[in-house]
């Protein structure tokens, strides 16, 4: 089943169950699926572009959220770490923190890094081998500690 169809059954069961934060939060990717196609010009969006997508979504909606717990708003702030749950559950199993740090610690001996200069080349490498399993923001960090 595509992105787009798994959003739709969800939607339905959202309406079904009449839940107002899922179906806003459901209507967002349909929104970007939407967008994303008329963009693109693809009649079907790539399992890989849906991938991006989504951790883009839910990227967004916690950075809204800790910007607004920075300024002491939790009203706004619950909502959009709500929607980050709902859209996140379109990704697949993120990996945890330490099986994140095996596959960096591999790559770091494949390619023979020793120092920072090197971190380009494993954040490209690590990016494109847990693209979709982990967010950017924890490869990053685990690479620098490695590195450094």
């Amino acid at each position: 089943m595509s992105l787009e169809q798994e959003v739709m059954a969800q939607m339905k069961a959202a309406m079904k169950a009449k839940d107002a934060a899922a179906l806003e939060a459901l209507r967002a990717v349909k929104s970007a699926i939407l967008l994303e196609k008329t963009n693109g010009g693809d009649a079907e969006l790539s399992e890989e572009a849906g991938i991006k997508l989504v951790q883009k979504l839910v990227k967004q909606r916690k950075d809204s959220a800790q910007i607004y717990r920075e300024q002491n708003r939790v009203d706004l702030a619950e909502p959009e770490e709500k929607q980050a749950e709902i859209i996140a559950q379109f990704l697949p199993e993120q990996l945890s923190e330490e099986e994140v740090a095996k596959v960096i610690e591999e790559l770091i001996a494949t390619v023979g890094a020793t120092s920072m200069k090197d971190m380009g080349k494993i954040m490209g490498m690590a990016t494109k081998s847990l693209a979709g399993k982990a967010d950017g923001k924890t490869i990053s960090s685990l690479v620098k500690q490695k590195l450094s």
